[in-house]
């Protein structure tokens, strides 16, 4: 079977990496691995943008990063609202209407944060409660964007929203960059949400949650049954703007 040559060679780093005690200097890791320096830079550079190599900024060696012992972990829930609650703040200030932050919770979404509408009407605080994953907004940017659950554990989980139906409402989520429902979980409330993604280097890597808006559906659709753009607009921008702040060091 064919292997692929530059993985081979950067897993090779890594075992070499986690072999020594003391962090490694470029030229001694071209030793090692008997390859041309500048193929090894360019490897341990990669692993070093993605956190699992670290660079000393004082000597320039490598030693492996936090990056491989969290790999298995999914980001802490705590920490995830700590980054997102000032724009989920500034989102609901912008827009008027409530904002939810949801993470995957076994084979649900979980309100981990909910910011009030600033209007004063009375409202019910929402932190914890539980929303299916393929009728709720939150749920289809879930299992569009995070590869921790697919359209199978949905439908596992008791969701009657036909197999068909799903893989083309994620497939819309994807291309998209959103996902957008309507009356599905409150008669006359609809709710856009975008997905929250953690950082693997310069690029945006896997869904860890969603940030979303919900309101009345003539506030959040236009004529057309589509969400209004300036509101897809706003609640995307903030999405990204709370992506940006999950770096893989954490």
């Amino acid at each position: 079977m064919a292997t692929i040559q530059s993985i081979e060679r950067a897993a090779a780093v890594l075992h070499v990496l986690g072999a020594v005690h003391e962090p490694v200097a470029l030229g001694e890791l071209s030793r090692l691995l008997d390859l041309p320096k500048p193929t090894v830079h360019g490897i341990v550079r990669t692993l070093c943008e993605v956190g699992f190599v670290t660079q000393e900024p004082d000597t320039g060696r490598y030693a492996l990063g936090s990056g491989l012992a969290t790999l298995g972990e999914g980001l802490d829930p705590h920490l995830l609202r700590s980054r997102a609650v000032n724009w989920a703040d500034g989102l609901a200030a912008r827009t008027g209407m409530e904002v939810e932050l949801g993470v995957l919770t076994g084979r649900t979404v979980e309100l981990v944060h909910h910011v009030f509408r600033p209007d004063g009407s009375p409202q019910r605080l929402r932190v914890g409660e539980l929303q299916p994953l393929a009728t709720s907004a939150l749920g289809l940017v879930l299992l569009a964007f995070s590869p921790a659950v697919s359209a199978s554990a949905a439908r596992e989980a008791g969701d009657p929203t036909p197999r068909v139906s799903l893989a083309r409402a994620m497939q819309l989520a994807r291309r998209q960059g959103w996902a957008c429902v309507d009356s599905t979980l409150r008669p006359g409330v609809a709710t856009l949400a975008a997905p929250l993604r953690r950082h693997l280097g310069h690029r945006l890597g896997v869904g860890v949650g969603a940030l979303g808006v919900s309101g009345p559906r003539d506030r959040v659709l236009g004529p057309s049954g589509e969400p209004r753009d300036d509101l897809v607009t706003q609640v995307v921008a903030a999405a990204h703007a709370v992506s940006s702040t999950l770096q893989e060091r954490l």
